[in-house]
């Protein structure tokens, strides 16, 4: 099947940026926006048309999901709807407005909720600001069904965590089986929504990323032999 012209000034901008993106740029591969700038000159609103694209299924990952992308690349990794056609231009429900996007993010506390860091936040070691987004995490439900709940993440996060799965029945199941202390003491963690961490607890987390000829230097400090 002939797509229309993607230079066809009889459509929209952004059914011209979706055929833009199928006839030049081509599923997989990565453009910025001074590309889109200058396949659209004189359009001011080209790059955010391109972003709409997202409402209508298509998937265009920046930084935040593609760790390999630079600040401003983003890549067509798939077409959805084709726009361009006369009844197509439907919204994918399963889009997230700005309103929820900012309802989510309020409630997690604007923190990732896989690691704690804010938005700005530098990671450990490194220059590098966390920006905080909102991911699809798979939810295993305690009726044995699963559900795609939001939840507010880093882009560190979302990229390595795609695959994870969150288990609601196993964190029931566990909290049913805990003693009248240790029930309280995660009362407490619950309520604030953080956990400050002691000093030999934050060593081993430091510990357990450290390669393993590090590993056995500790190790070594503390009397045992290397594993």
């Amino acid at each position: 099947m002939t797509l229309p012209s993607w230079r066809d000034e009889n459509f929209g901008t952004m059914k011209r940026a979706a055929l833009w993106l199928v006839t030049v740029v081509e599923e997989g591969n990565v453009f910025t926006k001074e590309d889109v700038k200058n396949a659209f000159p004189g359009i001011s609103q080209a790059d955010r048309r391109v972003r709409d694209l997202r409402d209508y299924g298509w998937k265009i990952d920046t930084h935040r999901e593609d760790a390999l992308l630079g600040q401003h690349e983003q890549r067509f990794v798939a077409q959805g709807q084709p726009v361009w056609e006369p009844g197509k231009a439907t919204k994918d429900s399963s889009a997230i407005t700005d309103t929820q996007r900012r309802k989510v993010l309020a409630r997690d506390g604007n923190r990732c909720r896989s690691c704690g860091i804010t938005p700005g936040q530098a990671y450990a070691g490194t220059f590098e600001t966390a920006q905080i987004d909102i991911a699809r995490r798979k939810v295993k439900l305690p009726n044995g069904t699963s559900a795609v709940q939001p939840v507010a993440e880093c882009n560190r996060c979302r990229v390595g965590g795609r695959t994870l799965d969150a288990d609601l029945g196993a964190v029931l199941e566990g909290l049913s089986k805990l003693g009248g202390l240790q029930r309280q003491t995660l009362t407490d963690w619950v309520a604030a929504d953080e956990r400050e961490f002691s000093a030999v607890e934050r060593l081993w987390s430091d510990f357990r990323t450290l390669p393993a000829e590090s590993r056995d230097k500790v190790r070594e400090a503390l009397g045992l032999p290397p594993a």
